[in-house]
């Protein structure tokens, strides 16, 4: 049985062969440059692309970018705070790429150990749930959830630089969804679907790499450590085999169209 890794490679030379071939011909190949562009196959190759370029080359990109990983970490603490009946406080997002949720509740037990194994796994299974959306042609319904994520963040957000941040995302959704050419929503979404499956993985990375250094006393891991019986090492191989699974089940959802 092929893979979808070849069935992309088949399907790109196969394409590849066509174009040629109407080039030698005299004919221009079937559908204009713009609706090729637009291709779903097209779309996802670029989008994915570009998503993996920043996490990878790191530098003031990923930093910036990076903003948005935190957020959704952050939101992901809150999220499941709400949902084992903590009472949250309030949201913090810091212009170093560093967050903090603050709930009250029992300092010990499942719900706490259950609210910060949240963090790391929610910017990768946002992504995974995008991806399932994308893989459905739901492109709005990828965007009202962006909406609806920013929207909740904006409420707990505790200061003024989380506050610019979330608005500047806001301001960028805006523009994509109500001033930009319609074109632009697909892309947009699987840009943003690519850089949290991606975006997802690298944190984890980085926060073995601080730990090492002794620079992450305080992580989600130590913390998961000091209230489990789980080794914070064993707590950050959880999250990298719970990232590195949503990215691999997102892009089979995401390279579909390149498999066709």
């Amino acid at each position: 049985m092929s893979s979808p890794v070849h069935l992309a490679l088949d399907g790109l030379a196969g394409n590849a062969l066509s174009a040629f071939r109407a080039a030698a011909a005299g004919t221009p190949p079937a559908g204009s440059l713009l609706e090729q562009a637009q291709a779903p196959a097209v779309v996802t190759l670029v989008a994915g692309g570009v998503a993996l370029l920043v996490v990878l080359v790191g530098g003031t990109p990923w930093r910036r970018a990076r903003n948005v990983v935190t957020m959704v970490h952050e939101a992901g603490h809150a999220l499941a705070a709400v949902l084992v009946g903590r009472r949250l406080q309030g949201i913090k997002l810091h212009s170093d790429t560093s967050g903090v949720t603050v709930s009250r509740g029992k300092p010990e037990g499942p719900g706490m150990a259950f609210t910060a194994m949240a963090g790391y796994l929610a910017p990768s299974v946002l992504g995974l749930l995008f991806a399932s959306l994308l893989g459905a042609d739901l492109v709005g319904t990828v965007l009202v959830l962006i909406a609806l994520l920013l929207l909740g963040v904006l409420v707990m957000v505790r200061n003024a630089y989380g506050v610019f941040t979330v608005v500047a995302s806001a301001a960028v959704l805006a523009l994509i969804a109500f001033v930009a050419p319609v074109e632009l929503q697909a892309p947009f979404s699987y840009l943003v679907t690519w850089f949290l499956l991606f975006g997802g993985v690298r944190p984890v990375a980085e926060l073995q790499i601080k730990r090492r250094r002794g620079q992450a006393r305080d992580s989600d891991a130590d913390q998961l450590g000091r209230r489990t019986a789980v080794p914070p090492v064993l707590w950050v191989l959880v999250f990298a085999v719970a990232t590195i699974s949503c990215l691999i089940a997102g892009a089979l959802w995401l390279l579909e169209p390149v498999a066709k």
